[in-house]
């Protein structure tokens, strides 16, 4: 093989890379082991380790960063890499298609002029130009399947070889490659000098393709509008190159998203997954397919987002690096939409790929965003390691600008850790400087806030008066107010501390009632849980129920997306409750209380330290599983629902009697089967988000304008031993009952026009990420997004599913979850599990619940029937569960 064959064969092989990196790297290889063995060790001797290759700010000379190890592992020989490209040792390693280096590999290409195949030595001059392009196309094939760090030391080596053979195009060429590599590897800074140092070396079409791989380093450093401007440069120079034209469509969408230009974003995006299509590029069509779910959700558009993450991960599948940055992007959108549980998932599967492709950057980038929803989700120990991780990688890395928001977190999860100690307000404003020095304003008052919040909490007043008086100001928003309420409560002026209080509650309902997503909504609505605890606490202060019932229930209403801070008239309350009585808990510093309303009066009783609550609470649900599960070794849940009961109840079971019992639970309550608890044995309970959610919820028709009589619909789901006979029962119990294949589109459709559903099928509860919570189906799970699409859902729906009725309330009054989901959208009422039940013990139940609602009794008062008549239990019902429901023109079952 002449020189110039192997030069258009190295040439292939960078122009394949974008198309099939496994097959040019095995050319890339044979153009390597096919150079003479002295031309090699020339070229090693003409650039000694350390020579300068005309890289600035940072870079070394060899183009590898001080740290990292030159042939890291490519190729997966434990004693590192040869320069020739062959793995040390005897036999060469056989390539991804399974070719060997030297063996006559056949990739399609005719070996240029000569017509043949690559095979035997390269013969003739030419050889440092041959090896410096076999390099560079063996670094971006290397970059493509996601090992950067060889693919730097490749570039490394190109350019030092090219500018000792006085080749400067050559060695521009690869310093164009190295640009997005050194971004990628955590130096974006770094990348743009690199990119400084090839230009003038470039041709004016390899300059428009610098200016691509240029986007990409000022969009890391949040210059997105350079980034969308060099873009714009580069596609009318591009030409025919559809790999850098799509990759301009790429960058260029990816910025405008961030710039909020979702059209224009969508467009590039669209018309790069068409042109990747056109031209073969299945990973860059992969890349442009996975960045919708990142679009979809900064555009508030969450179903659409989860939807397109799902075939974006089947097809990424094959490029790990990639699919993990994906999950990144749509992590911080999520996180932007308020969704930290769902961003946490995605961030733990990223982390360590990220890692593992050495992708500098994007990991301090995810650590950081790690660190802040793990602390949002209740993990600070996990935070505070995450937080220190990001602050050192982010340091390093010369990104001060978002170090003190590392530091911040470490800080809070201190706090979150353990009782304040002396020194850390201090620590608190010190950081609270830094955040203000680097642009972080809010985060900076919100900081100061705390420290204040701590100053008061070890004694030191006048530290926190200064603080206070400081955040008061205009300017600080939803702080502000909540300053002003503190220090008006310090002065002793309650009405006024209330009053600042009301207006910051306010504000933070009118920044959330644009979300129609519940889940988006209680999240966002979590800015103001502090303030609207302080209000609580200065309505527990009066010891008045109607106060502690008026602040709980306007905090309610804000996580419930009424916009406004309302608490339901008193009056129309006991008028709807009749002869019901409604029990609202609520939490304060760490104790639980009780608001009981009833037709004549309301009163506060103060209950006890909740944690104790919470832990009964866990050990009930504990013993209900083993006991679900048939373990004979399993405690009695008996003696814990005993134990619940007398924390829950003790003092108030006289204004409890008999009587049909509505519950507002707080917290870990939302998970308790309320109907256990030996006092609920046969008693009507409802379990509402919100007093105001009960009471509108007697406002939904049982059946749609329109309509003569009820649509009953069922389902019968894949797995579940007596589905098919609860369908068939449903269909006895209800005349005219339509039975719904199990696909989801069927069943979307179904709960569209029906007014009843009963869905017979296995369920999952997914804690962190609510959303995902799903009940199995044909083709598929039904996940909680799928729902947020519904416009007129059922007025009454049935989950016959272990545990469909769980729920995260990441705040009071927004339960999450299948059920919530439901009652957010305008369901009346939803009969669920909160724990595993049999499958036959299930139908049992069903039977009974059915055969009382087909005889007029409302579901709550149906399923107390049906539990006292069967004895099985765990079954809720939540919303609005006391009023009668239409189910179908039929005479009532005997």
């Amino acid at each position: 093989m002449t020189a110039d064959e192997a030069l258009a064969a190295a040439e292939h092989a960078v122009d394949l890379s974008g198309s099939d990196p496994a097959r040019a790297l095995a050319l890339a290889r044979t153009v390597l082991a096919a150079l003479p063995a002295s031309c090699r060790e020339a070229s090693r001797r003409a650039v000694p380790a350390g020579a300068p290759d005309g890289t600035s700010d940072g870079v070394l000379s060899d183009g590898v960063p001080e740290g990292s190890t030159p042939g890291s592992g490519y190729y997966g020989t434990p004693g590192g890499v040869l320069d020739d490209g062959v793995p040390v040792g005897g036999a060469p390693e056989r390539d991804p298609e399974g070719s060997t280096p030297g063996s006559g590999y056949d990739d399609g290409y005719d070996g240029g002029p000569g017509g043949g195949a690559i095979s035997g030595r390269v013969a003739g001059c030419g050889h440092c130009e041959v090896e410096v392009v076999a390099h560079r196309a063996v670094a971006v094939a290397a970059r493509e399947l996601g090992d950067l760090p060889f693919a730097e030391e490749r570039l490394g080596r190109a350019v030092r070889i090219a500018l000792s053979a006085g080749l400067p195009h050559r060695a521009a060429q690869a310093r164009l490659s190295l640009v997005h590599i050194r971004t990628e590897l955590g130096h974006p800074e770094q990348a743009l000098a690199v990119a400084a140092d090839a230009e003038p070396g470039l041709t004016p079409a390899e300059v428009g393709k610098l200016g691509v791989h240029r986007a990409v380093a000022l969009a890391r450093l949040g210059r997105y509008r350079e980034a969308v401007d060099h873009c714009d440069l580069a596609v009318p120079v591009l030409g025919g190159d559809v790999r850098f034209l799509a990759g301009a469509m790429l960058n260029r969408g990816l910025a405008r998203v961030f710039l909020g230009e979702f059209e224009a974003a969508e467009a590039d995006l669209s018309r790069c997954a068409e042109l990747a299509g056109e031209a073969g590029l299945e990973h860059v069509l992969a890349l442009a397919e996975g960045n919708l779910p990142f679009l979809a959700a900064r555009r508030g558009d969450l179903a659409a987002a989860f939807s397109a993450y799902r075939r974006a991960e089947s097809i990424l599948v094959g490029y790990p690096e990639r699919l993990a940055t994906v999950r990144c992007d749509l992590a911080e959108a999520l996180v932007g939409a308020h969704l930290p549980g769902e961003a946490r998932v995605l961030l733990e599967m990223a982390v360590p790929e990220l890692a593992a492709a050495g992708a500098g950057t994007a990991l301090a980038e995810a650590l950081l965003l790690l660190a802040r929803v793990e602390l949002r989700t209740g993990d600070p120990r996990r935070a505070r390691e995450s937080a220190e991780l990001a602050a050192r990688e982010l340091a390093a890395q010369g990104r001060t600008v978002l170090v003190p928001v590392a530091d911040e977190i470490v800080l809070r999860a201190r706090l979150a850790l353990a009782p304040p100690s002396a020194e850390l307000p201090a620590a608190m404003l010190s950081c609270a400087d830094a955040l203000d020095a680097a642009g972080h304003r809010d985060a900076s008052a919100a900081l100061r806030l705390t420290a204040a919040e701590v100053s008061l909490g070890l004694g030191d007043r006048p530290s926190a008066e200064e603080q206070l008086a400081l955040l008061s100001r205009p300017g600080h928003g939803v702080v502000a107010l909540q300053a002003t309420a503190l220090r008006r409560s310090l002065a002793g002026d309650r009405r006024g501390a209330f009053a600042a209080v009301l207006a910051g509650l306010a504000e933070v309902g009118a920044g959330t009632r644009t979300f129609e997503d519940p889940v988006v909504r209680a999240h966002a609505a979590r800015a103001g849980e502090p303030l609207a605890g302080f209000g609580l606490a200065l309505a527990m202060r009066t010891g008045r129920g109607r106060a502690v019932l008026a602040w709980a229930e306007r905090w309610r209403a804000v996580t419930g997306g009424a916009g406004r801070p309302l608490a339901p008239g008193l009056a129309a309350l006991r008028a709807a409750l009749g002869e019901s009585v409604l029990v609202e808990f609520v939490r304060h510093e760490g104790d639980l209380a009780a608001v009981v309303v009833t037709r004549d009066r309301v009163t506060l009783h103060r209950l006890g330290p909740f944690p104790a609550v919470a832990e009964a609470t866990v050990r009930l649900r504990y013993g209900l599983r083993r006991t679900h599960l048939l373990d004979g070794s399993a405690a009695e849940p008996g003696a814990e629902a005993a134990e619940l009961e007398r924390l829950l109840f003790g003092s108030l079971r006289d204004r409890l009697g008999d009587r049909p019992l509505v519950i507002v639970p707080t917290g870990t309550l939302h998970t308790l089967p309320w109907p256990l608890l030996p006092t609920n044995a046969d008693r009507p309970v409802t379990v509402a988000a919100s007093a105001a959610a009960w009471l509108a919820g007697r406002r939904v028709p049982a059946v749609r304008a329109g309509r003569d009589a009820a649509v009953p619909v069922a389902v019968a789901g894949p797995g579940l031993r007596y589905a098919e006979a609860e369908v068939r029962m449903v269909g006895e119990c209800h005349a005219g009952t339509e039975r719904v294949a199990a696909r989801r589109a069927e069943v979307m459709a179904a709960l569209e026009r029906a007014d009843m559903i009963h869905l017979a099928a296995h369920g999952m509860f997914s804690p962190r990420s609510p959303l995902l919570s799903s009940i199995d189906l044909d083709d598929g799970p039904l996940m909680a997004y799928d729902l947020l699409r519904l416009r007129t859902p059922p007025a009454l729906v049935v989950l016959s599913a272990c545990d469909a009725g769980m729920a995260h309330a990441p705040a009071d009054g927004a339960p999450l979850g299948l059920a919530g989901t439901f009652l957010s959208l305008g369901t009346r009422c939803v009969v669920a599990s909160l724990v595993p039940v049999r499958d036959e013990e299930t139908l049992t139940l069903m039977t009974a619940f059915h055969r009382a609602l087909a005889a007029g009794d409302p579901p709550a008062r149906a399923l107390a029937l049906a539990s006292g008549r069967t004895g099985v239990a765990g079954f809720v019902c939540f919303g609005c569960g006391d009023g009668p429901v239409a189910t179908g023109p039929e005479e009532p079952v005997a």
